[in-house]
């Protein structure tokens, strides 16, 4: 067979283990971390289901090597706790099965123990150890690890390594990035160390060379070891990528790949995962560096979800493997998809943090669209129905467009239909910003996959009462989405107001001077946006905040950008009246405020579409209301609910 992405797809031989494919599955902490740190059943689960999808590796993250100067609420391994070895074991096996190697990521947080705990108070009362005395930016103090700590730390790395081999494990990762412990001694901001690991660059490195060392005696010849560094801190006062180059170079004669990164935990959260307002790729560079000054295999990641363009960075020899993250969450069988030449059936990540903020919130996993990720354990096939029915699905929007994929795989009659011209459904509106995309294109791919599974779907046709007594489904699933909140404000209906619902089709009327009205996340991005294009923004919200409805990755990430395109916000500004040349509004002293602007979006936010949910439900034996229609939420809950309505038939 012909591969559409040969390079991709290419086997690759390191050590004793050879890779199926170039596109691995990137650390990630699973949906279930015991109270005694093993990993859970459904964490098992949650790591399988990406080596079933076909990536090449599969990497259990993160393993803290030593609990006592550590701790984090991570997973440990050790002989001390009963289910410890078992828990490994079992989870190494269940990723092998699939032909995928399992790989873990050995780490220390070094002054940055706690992170993940959900208990801030114990948090706060964890010793936070360093390669120097000194005090972190949040105001908590840390001391320094003195060299007979350094070594048991050492030690701790290699027993851990040697465990996970016994447990089954064929590739162990040593994280040296993101500010944790091992990136701290490389770093010249934290290590101010004058002892032999601090000071010159040898110096520095040196705690990760013996660290090493001490593992690859550990595993033996042929265990491959990959060190994960970050190329570049991207911060001030800590190194660059010329300084990174020197590190890959130091570092290169013990280790098997090479895994270049980028940022710290200092520098912040969203270039280390690079967000929806940053270019796809865009730390590859750090990667394609690197592997000009050495010899072993090196690997890159970082919002990286489209074959054509991970085709060309290995093609072009900017680096030997491709880690995935996100994207493997979004479609955890894009490596089969690509395989197969299947590309256009990938559902693709939509970089909205979702995945990372439930991490955050619950400590559990979710994607805004795959609703399988962090739910493995409930069943991750679609099982045929016993009873074929007949099936009708109101609304082409996600939530619509996953039931009628999943009804139609379950073997069911699904015919959809859609009221307006296009699927997508509110997704419509994303087509014309360019960072969101992905967004406008789920739309797409969910009408495909669920032509491809079988079902029936027809634009142009509203569901009406009527229309359900004339073709007497068994089971109606209603997914008409909400509208758009339109108050009482004087002008409201001006020709220079512009729904944001409908910038896409009337983006060429908007003039040099835009006000958005509505500080949500539609209104924000949307500025973001505008903003980029060269307008003069201001943003005008009624509340004391921007954006209450974004997540807790995405907010700050969301602020920033704001800022950064000096967009000007009017925060507890009600708008009153639109006039043509700007709002006028009223602040939160009760004093008047005219803002200036010849075009205003409004982004007041989104209603429940009742009247219509409310009109179909008896209309059927079987009706499942889902999606904004029955409550104004995301894409998550529509996707979710969908594909449950779909299974529940």
């Amino acid at each position: 067979m012909q591969r559409n992405f040969p390079n991709l797809c290419s086997p690759l031989t390191v050590g004793n283990v050879t890779f199926r494919n170039r596109m691995c599955s990137a650390p990630m902490s699973g949906a279930e971390i015991t109270a005694d740190c093993c990993i859970g059943r459904s964490s098992r689960a949650f790591y399988e289901l990406r080596a079933k999808g076909g990536a090449a590796n599969v990497t259990v993250s993160e393993v803290m090597v030593h609990p006592a100067t550590d701790g984090s609420h991570a997973y440990h391994l050790n002989t001390t706790v009963p289910g410890s070895i078992p828990s490994f074991t079992l989870t190494a096996d269940a990723i092998r099965r699939h032909g995928a190697i399992p790989s873990v990521e050995l780490s220390h947080s070094g002054q940055y123990a706690g992170t993940y705990m959900q208990d801030k108070d114990k948090k706060s009362s964890i010793c936070q150890w360093g390669p120097s005395e000194g005090t972190r930016p949040d105001g908590r103090p840390v001391k320094a690890l003195t060299v007979d700590m350094l070594q048991e730390i050492i030690q701790a790395y290699a027993d851990v390594a040697a465990l996970a081999k016994r447990c089954g494990f064929e590739m162990i990762m040593v994280h040296g990035g993101h500010g944790w412990l091992l990136n701290q001694f490389l770093s010249p901001y934290f290590n101010h160390r004058t002892d032999a690991y601090g000071g010159s660059l040898e110096n520095r490195v040196r705690l990760a060379q013996e660290v090493l060392t001490a593992v690859r005696k550990a595993v033996g010849p042929g265990f491959p070891i990959e060190f994960r560094m970050s190329g570049d801190e991207f911060f001030d006062g800590g190194y660059t990528l010329e300084e990174g180059v020197q590190i890959a170079q130091l570092l290169e004669p013990y280790v098997d790949i090479l895994h270049v990164s980028a940022g710290t935990y200092q520098q912040g959260f969203g270039r280390t995962h690079p967000s929806m307002f940053l270019p796809h790729g865009v730390n590859v560079y750090l990667a394609a560096e690197i592997k000009k000054h050495v010899e072993v295999p090196v690997a890159t990641l970082g919002g990286l979800n489209a074959p054509a363009q991970m085709e060309e960075i290995i093609a072009s020899g900017q680096a030997d493997l491709i880690y995935m993250g996100r994207a493997l969450l979004a479609d955890h069988e894009l490596p089969r998809k690509v395989m197969a030449n299947r590309e256009e059936d990938i559902v693709h990540c939509l970089r909205c943090f979702t995945c990372m903020a439930e991490r955050g919130m619950t400590s559990t996993r979710r994607c805004a669209v795959n609703p399988l990720i962090g739910r493995e354990m409930d069943g991750t096939e679609v099982v045929p129905a016993a009873q074929r029915k007949k099936v009708l699905i109101a609304g082409g929007g996600p939530g619509g467009l996953k039931a009628a994929q999943t009804a139609a795989q379950r073997g069911h009659e699904v015919l959809l239909c859609e009221k307006s011209d296009a699927f997508g459904g509110i997704l419509r509106e994303e087509q014309a910003i360019p960072f969101k995309y992905e967004m406008y294109q789920l739309g797409n791919t969910l009408a495909k996959l669920a032509q491809d599974a079988g079902a029936e779907l027809r634009l142009n046709t509203e569901v009406t009462p009527e229309l359900v007594e004339t073709l007497q489904p068994d089971a109606l699933i209603v997914a008409v989405g909400s509208l758009p909140v339109q108050p009482p404000i004087l002008g409201l209906q001006n020709d220079n107001v512009i729904l944001v619902n409908n910038y896409y089709r009337q983006k060429e009327q908007v003039g040099d001077t835009v006000i958005v009205l509505g500080g949500g996340l539609a209104g924000c991005e949307t500025a973001i946006h505008l903003a980029r294009e060269g307008k003069q923004v201001a943003l005008v919200e009624m509340r004391s905040e921007l954006a209450p409805d974004a997540n807790i990755r995405h907010h700050p990430l969301l602020l920033k950008e704001i800022a950064a395109q000096k967009i000007q916000v009017y925060t507890e500004h009600t708008g009153k009246q639109i006039t043509a040349d700007g709002v006028q509004c009223v602040d939160a002293d009760g004093k008047e405020v005219f803002v200036v602007g010849t075009t205003v979006i409004c982004a007041l936010g989104q209603k429940p579409n009742r009247a219509v949910a409310d009109a179909l439900r008896d209309s059927a034996p079987y009706v499942a209301v889902i999606g904004d229609c029955s409550k104004v939420s995301n894409i998550t809950a529509a996707v979710y609910q969908g594909y449950h309505a779909a299974l529940d038939i």
